[in-house]
């Protein structure tokens, strides 16, 4: 009898895997979209009745491929942060579809957050479901090695906007860069278009570490901004932390880019004691005229000469004191601040904060559930410890800082670190761009999202529909 090769078994094997892929049929798409404003949403997770999950990628799109649902009415459960779909007579908060090969269904979703969630800005599949279903071509972030990023720091700087993220994770090895990730975008951003960046990468598939600072440990940044010298000279700077063991810091200073190397580099040690120049910086300028370097997180800490000098030399940096006092205007309720950005807008005349509430006391909610009606303890319940999104505004940086209003939701999960991107305001600050790391990280979630987990999520929120705060 004669023997058949290996090779000859792996093809007999596979030669009706590759007959059924050619015949396999069109997958069964279902688009999400806001039922107000008709934009896509995504993050809306989708649940059989036997537990099989899928969640919208960028375009609100899900594809539905798995053959033993084919020709079956199939009932989803529906959630997402933010966001609801009505209960049913027995309570059930979702919809059935009828799963047909090469059809297609759209469904809204009603949205309760004040602000709108647009899209995921970094990691894989950003857009998994619509390639997959031929809707768009492959994303091009795809190919930078980047599974997941931390909080995102930007400034202009040259004829460029450049990004800074935390630490990083690859998608080839469950650790990645922890010395700071960069990328650099257009200036002249539409952000109702994602973007592609153009990270600076390490020659083998993922991106440069772009501040290895000497000292064990992770190096992390804070404080970017360009700011010019006595000549004029534009120097992009930040701040620089080192990290050991369970998150300690140990080391702190000044750190400056270098154009010819591509890195961050080191230019003074702080003293640990001192109040480091922290936070989202940005200027400002006094009654008097003069013009500071302005350090927040979210309430201001510290401010500096507009000068590159000045910011050289911390006899100059100076604690600052900010008055406030935040009230939830819907509930009544104490709001504490934990990090977040203030910025100047033009259409409110007034400065603007975007921030995330300190971590909820959990304990007490419990303690209360029994005081509580039903539908309270239900809303209690989904509560984050840390991505509670609020907004307020003040005539001034230092406030006072009273009245706030919740503008997103994450369901037991953590969005934290908002950024907000003044360059990108539409009709002179009409409409307000943020974006934060949403994570399963400090948050009661059991379960990552999947792509979504570790990465940023973009945000926008038009605020003449935000009530004016009363002096």
């Amino acid at each position: 009898m004669r023997k058949i090769s290996a090779v000859c078994w792996l093809n007999l094997l596979l030669a009706p895997f590759a007959w059924s892929q050619a015949e396999s049929p069109q997958p069964f798409v279902i688009s999400v979209v806001d039922s107000e404003s008709k934009r896509p949403v995504p993050l809306v997770e989708f649940r059989s009745t036997h537990n099989v999950r899928y969640v919208t990628d960028n375009s609100g799109i899900i594809v539905i491929d798995d053959p033993e649902l084919n020709g079956k009415k199939v009932y989803f459960h529906i959630s997402s942060h933010g966001y609801e779909v009505s209960k049913d007579g027995l309570g059930f908060r979702g919809t059935r579809f009828q799963i047909e090969p090469g059809q297609s269904a759209k469904f809204e979703i009603q949205r309760i957050n004040r602000a709108e969630r647009m899209y995921r800005t970094t990691g894989f599949g950003r857009y998994h479901h619509s390639v997959r279903a031929g809707l768009r071509e492959q994303d091009p972030l795809d190919s930078s090695g980047v599974s997941g990023c931390d909080s995102v720091l930007t400034v202009p700087f040259g004829d460029r906007m450049f990004w800074v993220w935390g630490d990083t994770n690859r998608i080839s090895y469950p650790l990645g860069n922890f010395h700071a990730t960069g990328a650099t975008t257009p200036l002249n951003l539409d952000l109702e278009q994602m973007r592609e960046f153009q990270f600076f990468q390490d020659g083998e598939g993922f991106v440069k570490p772009i501040a290895k600072l000497p000292g064990e440990g992770p190096t992390w940044l804070t404080g970017l901004v360009a700011i010019p010298d006595a000549s004029g000279t534009e120097h992009l700077v930040a701040t620089y932390q080192k990290i050991r063991g369970a998150l300690t810091l140990y080391e702190t200073g000044l750190c400056e880019w270098d154009p010819s190397l591509k890195a961050f580099q080191k230019v003074r040690k702080l003293d640990l004691e001192s109040e480091p120049p922290f936070g989202h910086p940005f200027r400002y300028t006094d009654a008097e005229g003069a013009a500071w370097l302005l350090y927040a997180d979210p309430l201001p800490r510290l401010r500096i000469p507009w000068s590159y000098e000045a910011w050289l030399d911390p006899t100059q940096h100076e604690p600052v004191q900010s008055d406030a006092d935040f009230v939830d205007l819907d509930s009544g309720e104490s709001v504490q601040p934990h990090r977040g950005t203030i910025a100047w807008n033009e259409f409110r005349k007034r400065w603007v904060m975007i921030f995330t509430q300190q971590a909820l006391d959990i304990v007490r909610l419990n303690e209360r559930r029994d005081q509580t009606d039903p539908l309270q303890r239900e809303s209690e319940d989904l509560r984050s410890q840390l991505g509670e999104v609020y907004f307020a505004e003040s005539d001034s940086p230092f406030g006072p800082w009273r009245d706030c209003l919740k503008v997103a939701t994450h369901q037991r999960y953590s969005f934290y670190n908002p950024k907000q991107h003044p360059e990108f305001q539409i009709d002179d600050g009409r409409v307000i761009y943020f974006e934060g790391t949403y994570t399963q990280t400090f948050s009661r979630a059991l379960v990552p999202t999947p792509r979504y987990d570790y990465n940023q999520v973009m945000y926008w929120l038009d605020l003449s529909r935000i009530p004016v705060a009363e002096d």
